[in-house]
């Protein structure tokens, strides 16, 4: 499961972009700019901004960096709180009922919070804000990647499935000198440096060129679609799936990949997939080069192929992870569902991952599947029982990616860390700091 988020690039205009007609989107920078010069288009600038829903909802606002506009459409006063700090009063554009307010949100990297307060009572708000910092943004001289046209993939091992998938060659890559590798599942959701969040692509570019991560060869793979191959038997179970949960056939094939617990889908990528990626590109084969990521199913199922294949990945980036019952036996002949990690963690052998984990305390839960919260913090505590390399990372928001894509830059670093590429493989002890410190705990908050 994962309502997932297009990425966005802001671009921080000037001033000089006064003149811009009202049909254009403005940044926040540029809102904030117009709202302190008093531009006689402010509302017209605010209402191209944003839809009208959000704004009569209270959850209307546009960020760069740590620059932030919010925009509220009340018929009384509100004022805007931000990260449970002190009310911030809100300035009305005369003869209308809409409100705004420019700030300045740190620290970066970070998950943010906002609401406001309407009459006295709170209204609106969000818990997903994230403000990005500068490593989220392309900064000046990094050379751009290419990323290579969508390429759909029939499979074998899925009888017939369709799957597309792009490849991002960095700038770097040399052809004669074997590079890392990294898969993104929901990989179509990270590639447009356009969208909602900071491009993925944009972090990668910054990050090699800094030497903080290595030359690596990415994956964005999007979940296949088996609706042109029915009567097979991927398509029989993905049909059955469907129709017991009131899904649909691609919604139910993308959890059939993603949340079942086997090496199935290590299998379609390792054979199938990357076999056809190392044809075009000169790919390094050792699982100590290579990491896997995804958000919510797709952070799970990031999760289980490197524990399937650890010959395969050795560093994982999961996001919103659905380590619950989603796929628990609807397929007979498996016996584990995804709310067994944490208890495989603590009994099976130990693989050598390098983990991190994301979630935040308002994720989601489900009658049917479990806890997201609780599941995360499981598999936490699992990993530090087994000194796994591991990293929790745990906030307030929701079942959303701005979590996760505002400590992108942070994340990469911390699963690269110590990378050597002279190296081919590296035994990932607990960190001293970490192991020194106690079990997650949990308090009832909503009672």
């Amino acid at each position: 499961m994962w309502p997932m988020k297009k990425p966005l690039l802001l671009c921080l205009l000037t001033l000089a972009a006064a003149s811009a007609s009202a049909a254009d989107k403005l940044t926040a920078p540029q809102l904030a700019a117009h709202a302190l010069a008093h531009s006689p288009q402010l509302r017209a600038e605010i209402e191209a901004a944003f839809d009208a829903k959000a704004l009569n909802e209270g959850t209307a606002w546009s960020g760069h960096g740590a620059d932030f506009f919010f925009a509220l459409d009340a018929a009384t006063a509100p004022a805007l709180v931000i990260d449970d700090a002190a009310s911030q009063p809100m300035e009305q554009i005369p003869g209308s009922t809409l409100w705004y307010a420019a700030a300045r949100i740190e620290p970066l990297g970070r998950l943010h919070q906002f609401h406001y307060l309407v009459n006295g009572q709170r209204f609106g708000g969000s818990l997903d804000v994230p403000a990005f910092g500068p490593l989220s943004y392309l900064q000046s001289g990094v050379p751009n990647g290419k990323l290579a046209e969508k390429i759909i993939h029939t499979s074998k091992i899925y009888d017939g499935m369709k799957s597309e998938y792009w490849i991002y060659v960095p700038a770097q890559y040399d052809p004669k000198t074997p590079a890392a590798l990294m898969v993104f599942q929901d990989g179509g959701g990270y590639i447009d440096r356009n969208g909602r969040f900071p491009a993925a692509l944009d972090a990668i570019d910054n990050l090699i060129a800094q030497k903080k991560i290595p030359v690596m060869i990415c994956v964005f793979i999007n979940p296949g679609d088996i609706g042109a191959s029915p009567g097979t038997p991927t398509f029989n179970f993905v049909q059955g799936y469907s129709d017991k949960w009131k899904r649909t056939l691609k919604d139910s094939m993308r959890s059939t990949l993603y949340d079942t617990v086997s090496d199935r889908y290590a299998r379609f990528l390792r054979d199938e997939v990357l076999a056809e990626v190392a044809a075009q590109y000169n790919l390094r084969s050792d699982s100590y080069s290579r990491a896997i990521s995804g958000a919510s199913s797709g952070g799970i199922c990031s999760f289980n192929a490197a524990w399937q294949m650890p010959d395969l990945f050795s560093r994982v980036l999961s996001w919103i992870g659905s380590y619950t019952a989603i796929q628990w036996k609807e397929d007979p002949t498996v016996a584990d569902g995804g709310q067994d990690y944490p208890d495989k963690v603590l009994r099976e052998p130990r693989r050598n991952l390098r983990v991190w984990l994301q979630d935040g305390a308002n994720d989601m839960e489900n009658a049917h599947y479990g806890s997201w919260p609780l599941a995360n913090i499981r598999m936490a505590n699992a990993l530090k029982t087994r000194e796994y390399d591991f990293h929790l990372s745990f906030d307030k928001g929701t079942h959303n990616a701005a979590q996760g894509a505002a400590e992108f830059p942070e994340s990469m670093i911390w699963l690269w860390r110590d990378y050597d590429p002279s190296k081919t493989a590296q035994e990932f002890t607990i960190d001293p700091a970490e192991k020194d410190k106690p079990y997650f705990r949990v308090g009832v908050v909503n009672r």
